[in-house]
């Protein structure tokens, strides 16, 4: 049977916040396009800014001196960018890269711990998905310790899924074996095998979800640990 998630509609930590709260924000903050490879924050860097996507996909980045690199978490409309904001720390948590493109507001760190100090559900909610984060952390650590290239994949497709509005995104099978590590060879013969089974289609660079239960199917049981800590 043919499973599809509903679309995201904008920021879902904004969408949920109060009428006060919300219109605080959308004052001070500047919505833009984001493009994939953009680059919002190298890891490391002074926070500047709290991003929060309403639609499109960005990596965190964990880059090795040899130049290698591993998707450490996906993040989308569900959350935002800029954990040290509410954790108490300065510095970015990984390089932050955008996979698919689409829109985010940016909102400047003194006005976002003002927010903060004076918007409780807005506290909630960011602590929330940073929480959810830290799950998705770890579980995708012993995803790849564990689990075969085809079922991580086909998690990644998934978490993907979730978080883009319809059935079908731009993605180049090479960014996919990129972030998870894996040959591209590898993601190309595992992507020929959900197309022959149904579960997808792929073609100049868009991939559709052709029946997501096909592909639940092929994924390992992490997929669906990240889906309820992130959704908590």
């Amino acid at each position: 049977m043919k499973e599809l998630s509903s679309p995201p509609a904008g920021n879902r930590i904004l969408a949920c916040l109060p009428d006060e709260a919300r219109g605080y924000i959308e004052e001070r903050a500047e919505t833009r396009s984001i493009r994939a490879g953009d680059i919002l924050f190298e890891e490391g860097a002074a926070i500047t800014h709290a991003i929060f996507p309403h639609d499109g996909l960005v990596s965190l980045i964990a880059r090795m001196e040899n130049g290698r690199t591993v998707e450490k978490s996906l993040i989308g409309p569900e959350g935002f960018l800029g954990f040290a904001i509410v954790m108490g720390g300065d510095t970015v948590f990984g390089r932050a890269v955008v996979q698919v493109a689409g829109h985010a507001s940016w909102l400047a760190v003194a006005d976002a711990r003002s927010a903060l100090r004076r918007f409780e559900p807005l506290r909630e909610a960011m602590l929330r998905f940073t929480k959810g984060h830290m799950a998705q952390l770890m579980e995708s650590l012993a995803c790849a310790s564990l689990h075969t290239a085809q079922q991580r994949v086909s998690r990644w497709l998934l978490q993907a899924h979730d978080r883009v509005a319809g059935d079908e995104f731009h993605i180049t099978q090479e960014t996919v074996a990129t972030l998870l590590a894996l040959r591209r060879a590898t993601v190309n013969e595992i992507c020929a095998g959900l197309a022959s089974a149904g579960a997808i289609s792929y073609h100049r660079g868009v991939l559709s979800i052709i029946d997501r239960g096909r592909l639940l199917d092929s994924a390992c049981e992490c997929y669906g640990r990240i889906r309820a800590a992130t959704s908590a």
